[in-house]
């Protein structure tokens, strides 16, 4: 099965494996240029979160400081907020190490947003660790996934211009495009259409469906550009290959 993209973008002799965050996002200064293989540079995401939590953050609730707790929670990377190591202690109600969708839902909600179970269980196999078999992240991912909303966060905020909690088609093609993910009409509006309520009023993004269209469009790009080692935006693989690719970002 061959496949190709009608987008350009420049080849490098180098490039780290794929990490699921979000990209980083543009001198606003600067012009729109799209360069969907251009990997960002400069940027530490995925690599733990020292962003501090929305303002409002802070109310706790005691947390039992044992052995097994500071066993498991050292396993934060270094620089970690404190302030994130205490939302996982919050959820992490077993204190067994690890959150799974609900707990993870929880700690997001009293920051961020309330996110679907859809959008957690993509965000739960973009970052788990590929050893572990079961639905849940521990402390490491955790920071990780903090630090990849608040990115994102950052992005819809940008072009969330009429400042309404929701972006368009409009503001979507132009938030992935200054990202460097060109997508060609016909693909935004099979992104959009997943999230049209059959009410008939023009389709608009919350921020929980953001991250995960945003997620899914780097995601199938990434895994894409493994299997087109030149960067020359097409590639040749098999069935087998294909399913593999697609499936895991429509089933999560």
């Amino acid at each position: 099965m061959s496949s190709s993209s009608s987008y350009s973008g420049s080849s490098s002799s180098s490039r780290p494996y794929y990490y699921p965050t979000a990209p980083s996002a543009p001198d606003p200064n600067q012009p729109f240029v799209a360069y969907p293989y251009q990997h960002p540079t400069g940027s530490s995401f995925g690599s733990g979160s020292n962003i501090p939590p929305p303002q409002g953050y802070g109310n706790y609730y005691p947390y039992n400081n044992n052995n097994q707790q500071q066993h498991n929670y050292s396993w934060f990377p270094p620089g970690t907020h404190p302030d994130v190591i205490r939302s996982f202690q919050m959820v992490d109600r077993n204190q067994n190490g690890y959150v799974e969708e609900t707990e993870l839902q929880e700690a997001l909600s009293r920051n961020y947003h309330k996110f679907s179970l859809r959008t957690l269980r993509l965000l739960i196999f973009l970052f788990k660790n590929r050893t572990e078999s079961s639905s849940r992240i521990g402390p490491k991912e955790f920071a990780e996934v903090w630090s990849c909303i608040g990115q994102w966060r950052g992005i819809f905020e940008r072009f969330d211009r009429d400042r309404s909690g929701k972006i368009d088609v409009v503001e979507l093609r132009d938030a992935l495009y200054t990202l460097g993910y060109a997508l060609p009409p016909s693909v935004l509006q099979v992104l959009i259409s997943r999230y049209d309520n059959g009410s008939g009023r023009r389709v608009e993004l919350t921020f929980d469906s953001f991250v995960e269209c945003g997620m899914i469009v780097k995601g199938l790009t990434e895994k894409f550009k493994e299997k087109d080692p030149r960067y020359t935006g097409s590639a040749t693989l098999n069935y087998d290959n294909f399913m593999s690719m697609i499936i895991p970002f429509l089933v999560s």
